[in-house]
């Protein structure tokens, strides 16, 4: 993914519990739109309430990874929700991915290192 406003590539979550929504897909070929929506979702997905962050990877086979952090189911329900997410849903059903899975899961223990935080 590209560039955002997040300052490091890791989110910085409080402590367990809370969830993760993990988004896994697999490109078709060229940007049609794709790389600046891409952005924009990161960084609106960050601005929602309960969003605790997120990180995102994409590799040059088009493979690609996000994992967003929320406090609560309601968290996730209101971003799948959100106007502007379910416009990059459609779009990225019918233009962008050729498949992706979206797994939604309590995340009960949490580690870091070897700096940590």
């Amino acid at each position: 993914m590209a560039e955002s406003t997040q300052v490091s590539p890791f989110a910085a979550t409080p402590e367990p519990p809370y969830f993760a929504v993990i988004f896994t897909s697999l490109r078709r070929g060229g940007d049609d739109g794709y790389g600046e929506m891409a952005r924009r979702m990161f960084d609106l997905a960050l601005e929602q309430p309960g969003c605790l962050g997120a990180e995102s990877a994409r590799d040059a086979s088009g493979f690609g990874l996000t994992v967003a952090y929320f406090a609560s189911e309601e968290a996730i329900a209101a971003w799948r929700n959100h106007a502007d997410h379910r416009i990059a849903q459609e779009l990225g059903r019918t233009r962008w991915y050729k498949h992706y899975e979206l797994r939604v899961a309590r995340v009960e223990r949490a580690y870091s290192g070897p700096e940590g935080r």
